[in-house]
């Protein structure tokens, strides 16, 4: 269970930024289906015409002319045998007749699309894409309405974004809040813990009230130099007036073994269509595979809700490595079983007598591919959950090496790392100096964005060497404390009292 703290805390060579790669693999993306959609009935409708006899041919066009293309003609060997020549002048005949209006309507749904997620010149390279679209007085007119759309828009305060984030979320309140008095892990879970019916609600009042999800990339420009050194410069984010940025980010998405029997979900998982969900297992003992955490209900409001996305982002995912991660497990001490093994995962062990570590990565790196695919990031979370203030670091380069061999290989190799414990490298004001070690270290190993926690609105400390942001807690402590007029750090982004479930008991103070 994580615990949290308050923190206060050119030369260059232009290169293509990581975010211009990351935007244009999104448009491209979003592109495909398209010109899948083209290809597949440009392919049909020539197999008909490479097929047809040349009668037939004239009563597909009506002139007596061939169909023109500038795709290759499929060969003959490549159709069944048994499909008579008339059947394939009908189909021909049916999929040409459908062939502009279904191209023409997918090029209008993939353009709108990219307008809603603000991407107006995407948009209307989509539109300028289908031929003789200057002829077609809707799509010109789409052209004009994406051109006003962007010209309205007005520049992100970088330094005015903030970044949220939860845990797992908790699927049965009255199953993990149960017995405060006695269950230290219970006081825990209420008061770092986030209901689904709490965060759905969350994200529906941020929504309304015009906050739209944006990259922790899309803040910077990133530019690398002949010497392989990362600069940063503060990037230009553009949204309509009446919209806010904001960040998220996820911690410890592992599904510890800590929280087996407290109604969290226990694994991510691959629905038949390939989309992450998660796996629950419900008080009878029965699994069922659902929206049941972060990913999958935020991945379902953006589909519903496009405009809710700068450009496709999704958040960060923090992980550490100690229990594996996505609820696989991962690490190699589940093969090796040293000495001092936790008394949970030997537990695990003895239960799952058929574990082959290699088959936990397998299936785990499968569903990180795919949530990746969706557009989230994975980040370092230490480890071990390791306190980076207080380690030395001794402690930090160990537990740094193990993430890398046991995380890195199945989520991919990462730029950020966000902090456990909310603790930091160096004071908010004081910055990360050339002097200090663990920055040094950590950017040796790749790291250029930071996070912390914090509780403060906006913390962003953008420099030429790295990005800084802090992070904001929605958890049961924040809710609950905002909810009955004690605090006030949460009312800039929903009022509390709206949208604390009525199954969280009283939530304990921290110690």
């Amino acid at each position: 269970m994580e615990k949290h703290q308050d923190t206060f805390e050119k030369n260059t060579v232009r290169e293509p930024s990581k975010k211009y790669i990351q935007r244009k693999r999104y448009m491209q993306k979003r592109l495909i289906k398209t010109f899948f959609i083209l290809f597949v009935m440009t392919g049909i409708g020539i197999t008909a015409a490479v097929l047809v006899p040349k009668g037939d041919k004239d009563s597909v066009t009506g002139q007596g002319e061939t169909l023109e293309t500038g795709v290759k003609p499929v060969d003959k060997e490549e159709v069944s045998k048994d499909m008579k020549s008339e059947e394939v002048t009908a189909q021909g005949k049916d999929q040409n007749q459908e062939n502009p209006d279904d191209v023409r309507a997918a090029v209008i749904e993939q353009a709108d699309l990219l307008a809603a997620g603000y991407d107006y010149d995407g948009a209307m390279e989509t539109v300028k894409s289908y031929e003789g679209y200057e002829r077609d007085s809707e799509l010109t007119a789409k052209i004009t309405d994406y051109e006003n759309r962007k010209a309205s828009c007005v520049p992100v305060d970088i330094d005015k974004v903030t970044h949220v984030f939860y845990h797992s979320l908790v699927v049965d309140p009255e199953l993990c809040f149960a017995n405060q008095d006695t269950d230290p892990q219970a006081v825990g879970n209420n008061q770092w813990m986030t209901t689904i019916e709490e965060f759905n609600k969350i994200t529906q009042i941020m929504y309304d009230e015009g906050y739209v999800l944006v990259d922790l990339h899309d803040m910077v420009n990133e530019t690398t130099d002949e010497n392989g050194n990362v600069h940063f410069e503060k990037a230009e984010i553009m949204l309509p007036p009446d919209k806010k940025a904001f960040v998220l980010s996820i911690d410890d998405l592992s599904y510890y073994h800590s929280y087996d029997g407290y109604g969290y979900a226990s694994k991510m998982v691959l629905d038949e269509d390939g989309k992450p969900k998660c796996e629950y297992i419900q008080r009878d003992g029965t699994t069922v595979v659902g929206d049941y955490d972060v990913i999958p209900l935020m991945d379902k409001f953006i589909e519903e809700h496009p405009d809710a996305s700068y450009r496709g982002a999704r958040g960060s995912i923090a992980l550490t490595g100690y229990n594996g991660i996505l609820g696989y497990r991962t690490d190699i001490s589940y093969q090796t079983v040293p000495a001092d093994m936790n008394a949970d995962k030997l537990k695990w062990l003895e239960e799952h007598p058929d574990f082959n570590l290699e088959t936990e990565r397998a299936e785990a790196k499968k569903v990180a591919d795919a949530i990746k695919a969706e557009g989230w990031r994975f980040a370092s979370h230490t480890w071990g959950h390791l306190k980076v203030g207080e380690a030395s670091m001794e402690r930090l380069r160990a537990d740094t090496e193990k993430w890398k061999e046991n995380v890195e290989p199945l989520v991919g190799s990462t730029d950020t790392i966000i902090f456990a414990h909310g603790q930091d490298l160096a004071e908010w004001t004081t910055g990360y100096t050339p002097d200090n070690e663990k920055y040094n270290y950590l950017k040796e190993q790749g790291f250029h964005y930071f996070c912390n926690v914090d509780s403060q609105q906006y913390a962003v400390q953008i420099t030429d060497t790295y990005f800084r942001q802090g992070r904001r807690n929605l958890d049961g402590y924040r809710i609950y404390y905002n909810s009955i007029g004690e605090m006030d750090s949460l009312s800039d982004l929903f009022h509390a009292s709206e949208v604390i479930d009525p199954k969280r008991p009283p939530v304990p103070r921290l110690n």
